[in-house]
């Protein structure tokens, strides 16, 4: 087979605002690599992590990253912002 191309990775967006990821929960592919649009809306930045999949990352404020995850098994994978772990928290739902 050929490697796929960064155009054929399916993205899927989140945004901090308020230091809260939004949406909380995204639905994502199991078994598939994808691409996670992070976008910090806040004026502060805001670190995105998860012990569940293995990413750390800072986010500045105003600024957007993009994040390779995947594939991942089906089942809930959590996500959080470190500098904001009482508000910043989330979940990706592979199916």
């Amino acid at each position: 087979g050929t490697a796929a191309t960064a155009a054929e990775i399916p993205e899927f967006a989140l945004v901090i605002k308020d230091h809260v990821y939004q949406p909380s929960e995204l639905k994502v592919p199991a078994n598939t690599k994808f691409r996670l649009k992070v976008t910090n809306e806040d004026a502060t930045p805001e670190e995105f992590e998860s012990t569940d999949f293995n990413r750390e990352t800072v986010v500045l404020a105003k600024h957007t990253i993009l994040v390779y995850v995947g594939p991942l098994h089906a089942g809930t994978y959590g996500f959080f912002g470190d500098f904001h772990r009482d508000t910043a928290q989330g979940r990706l739902i592979v199916e």
